[in-house]
C-alpha cells in the first residue's frame, strides 16, 4: 500500500516577482508627486529636478515589473483568466505610459515642465497607481487563495 503525503508548496515559490519592483515604482510616482507639488509652492528648479529623476526611476522599475509579471503569468502567479486579472495588466501599462509621458513632460524648461500639465500627469499616474494597487490585492486573492 502506498501512502501520498501531500505537503504545501514552500512560500518561496508562490513568491511574486511582480511586488517589489511594481512597489517602488510606485513610491517613485508618489514621490513625483510630492515633488511637483513643492515646485509649486516655492518656484524652486530643485524640486523639478528631483521629479525628472523619480519619474525616470519609477518607469524603469515599472517596465522591470511589468516583465517580472510576465514571468508571474507564465508561471500562473497571474490570474489573467478573470477580467480583474486583464484590467489589473491594462491598468500598470496604462500607469507606465503616464510615466512616460510625464517624463517628457517634465523635461521641458522650469514652470512649463511642471504646471500644470505635469502636476496634472503626476496626480494623474498616482491616481492610476492606487487602482492598480487595489485591483493587485484581488488578483493576489483569486491566484493564493486568500490572506
Amino acid at each position: 500500500m502506498t501512502y501520498v503525503v501531500s505537503q504545501p508548496v514552500p512560500r518561496a515559490f508562490g513568491f511574486r516577482f511582480r511586488a517589489i519592483p511594481f512597489h517602488f515604482a510606485a513610491a517613485c510616482f508618489i514621490g513625483a508627486l510630492l515633488t511637483d507639488i513643492a515646485y509649486w509652492q516655492t518656484m524652486q528648479m530643485m524640486w523639478t529636478n528631483f521629479s525628472a529623476w523619480l519619474l525616470l526611476a519609477g518607469a524603469v522599475l515599472g517596465a522591470l515589473g511589468l516583465l517580472a509579471g510576465l514571468i508571474d503569468a507564465f508561471r500562473g502567479l497571474l490570474a489573467l483568466r478573470t477580467l480583474t486579472g486583464w484590467l489589473y495588466v491594462a491598468g500598470s501599462l496604462i500607469v507606465l505610459a503616464l510615466a512616460i509621458l510625464n517624463s517628457f513632460v517634465h523635461s521641458r524648461d522650469a514652470w512649463t515642465s511642471v504646471m500644470p500639465m505635469g502636476l496634472a500627469l503626476s496626480a494623474a499616474t498616482v491616481f492610476m497607481v492606487l487602482l492598480v494597487a487595489v485591483l493587485g490585492a484581488r488578483v493576489h486573492r483569486l491566484t493564493v487563495g486568500g490572506w
